[in-house]
């Protein structure tokens, strides 16, 4: 070992050439980098190529490898860039550049510090090459738990859950929701890194090829061990026909706003239409009818007219409507974005009211506003900050017990958690995609099937625009509408009243593999203290058994 080996070792950087191998290349390193980052996003919806989220991770994991944990960060950056900046592109589609900008460097950030923490356990991996999956797993869970709730209570969109709406990983979330998928997805990745890393130690016989087998099989079982839970739960048994309104707006884009009057008679011309149908016996009687957020951004509380009009289309179609609404505050310049039930005959019940707890920093809401101006003045836009509610979305709508969650609530886990062990019943996502595109809809789709299963709930999603639809408690996906049109959808969904164990497990799933995660990053810099005492050169980190 020459004096600088023993430097690069000690930094952190590579190991030796001749211990179990050292960092790739740069020239590897960095496009691996990036191609982690493609590779995550084409397996998230409107692409859903499930089986590239592990190999994105293996990705980064390869790259960032005994690097030094600044080049790890790095790397990480730039697969963290790689994989928002296309996936949350539809940020810029009215707004401009700029929030899509902030936004996407902000989440990759922190994909950075998933790069400089995989760096710094190299030492733990070449000590024991089967721990990398497992330690891979747990710093994925710790970094979107991190991003999950800062700043501004986090941004979960983009977990590695989201994008197994469609693969043999998502009844995982039954057991211990989005986080054991997540957990999941990053083991297979870190399962592939360990079966491609070079070089193997020993010669190529037959304890070699055993370890091989024995990976891919464990891959394998990681991969389909998803098969094998069940993925509902108890029902009541009883079921209730339920009809989506997707009213659409006029223009898509910012200006949604200027157009409420318009979009409410869309939404309730809509609802008589399908009376009519009712009576004349071409459509079924619905128990429940779900409009979508902003379906009513004229306060029908306080302007009669507008209550007027809700008040006729319940009472053609003789069934509570769900309406999404925004309501005035109890100050000037406060708004509150909320579900609404509006009854036939009596109109809306303020019992049954639900107020979104999550307002989106930025967009409903500008925390810091001065300092923000000073960056760009676009916040002004946001006139009226809208207020968080208090309470969770459990809406007695009659027929049934309604989970009620508006727009992004949908990527909380506690948000969504909170409905069922209040006693909900279904599961309904209000949501308004009209300043968006069909990439945003679909993503937000795919979060839905991961929460029907995690909580073994029926659901649907109601938009202005689309996409909205149904979804079973196993994750199938019923009558999805198109996106920018009209569209009115019925069916039978059939009541839960059991909880699976994710359910009744909560967040402790999460915060357990958390605190694993810390603990590997304490061992590490154990290891890496040890190392820079001077050990000898064969109990230095990287000379470990492969």
């Amino acid at each position: 070992m020459t004096t600088l080996d023993r430097e690069q070792t000690r930094a952190g950087d590579v190991a030796p050439e001749g211990a179990a191998g050292g960092a790739l290349p740069w020239v590897v390193a960095v496009p691996a980098a990036v191609l982690a980052g493609v590779a995550l996003l084409v397996a998230f919806p409107p692409y859903g190529w499930w089986p590239l989220a592990p190999v994105g991770v293996a990705l980064l994991a390869a790259a960032t490898h005994r690097r030094r944990v600044r080049a790890g960060a790095a790397l990480g950056f730039l697969t963290g860039v790689a994989f928002f900046a296309p996936l949350l592109s539809w940020t810029n589609l009215h707004t401009g550049y700029l929030p899509w900008v902030l936004l996407s460097l902000v989440q990759a950030g922190y994909v950075a510090l998933l790069g400089a923490a995989t760096a710094w356990v190299s030492p733990l991996v070449d000590r024991a090459r089967w721990g990398w999956p497992l330690l891979t797993g747990l710093l994925w869970v710790g970094q979107e738990a991190l991003r999950g709730r800062t700043p501004f209570g986090g941004f979960p969109w983009g977990r590695l859950a989201f994008s197994q709406d469609a693969s043999p990983m998502l009844p995982l979330a039954a057991v211990g929701g989005a986080p054991l998928v997540t957990f999941a997805v990053a083991v297979a990745g870190g399962l592939l890194v360990t079966l491609v890393w070079r070089p193997w130690r020993g010669p190529a016989g037959r304890g070699r090829w055993r370890s091989v087998a024995a990976l891919v099989a464990a891959t394998v079982a990681v991969v389909g061990v998803g098969l094998v839970v069940p993925v509902a739960v108890r029902g009541a048994g009883d079921q209730v026909t339920v009809t989506i309104v997707q009213g659409n707006v006029p223009r898509l884009g910012l200006d949604f706003n200027a157009q409420r009057q318009a979009v409410l008679n869309n939404h309730v011309d809509a609802t008589i239409a399908l009376a009519g149908r009712v009576a004349d016996g071409t459509a079924r009687q619905p128990d429940l009818v779900v409009w979508p957020e902003n379906s009513s951004d004229i306060d029908p509380l306080r302007n009669p007219a507008a209550g007027a009009r809700i008040s006729q289309a319940a009472d053609a179609v003789r069934a509570p409507i769900l309406v999404g609404a925004v309501l005035l505050g109890e100050r000037a310049g406060q708004v509150r974005n909320a579900g609404v039930l509006w009854r036939p005959g009596t109109g809306p019940d303020l019992e049954q009211v639900y107020a979104k707890r999550h307002p989106v920093p930025f967009a409903e809401y500008v925390p810091l506003r001065d300092l923000a101006r000073m960056v760009s003045k676009q916040v002004d836009r946001v006139r009226s900050d809208f207020v968080a509610g208090t309470e969770p979305g459990v809406v007695r709508a009659g027929p049934a017990v309604l989970g009620d969650v508006i727009c992004f609530e949908v990527a909380y886990d506690g948000l969504v958690r909170d409905t069922v062990t209040g006693g909900a019943q279904l599961l309904v996502v209000q949501t308004n995609n009209a300043t968006f595109d069909v990439a945003e809809a679909r993503q937000q789709l795919a979060m839905v099937r991961v929460r029907a299963v995690e909580h073994g709930r029926e659901a649907l999603m109601a938009s202005t625009v689309g996409v909205s639809g149904f979804v079973a408690a196993d994750g199938r996906v019923f009558d999805a509408t198109g996106f920018n049109t009209a569209a009115v959808v019925t069916r039978q969904m059939r009541l839960g009243d059991g909880r699976t164990l994710a359910t009744r497990v909560g967040v402790w799933p999460e915060a357990a593999l958390t605190v694993l995660a810390v603990a590997a990053l304490v061992a590490a810099g154990a290891a890496r203290r040890a190392a820079g005492r001077g050990r000898p050169a064969d109990t230095a980190p990287g000379s470990g058994a492969g």
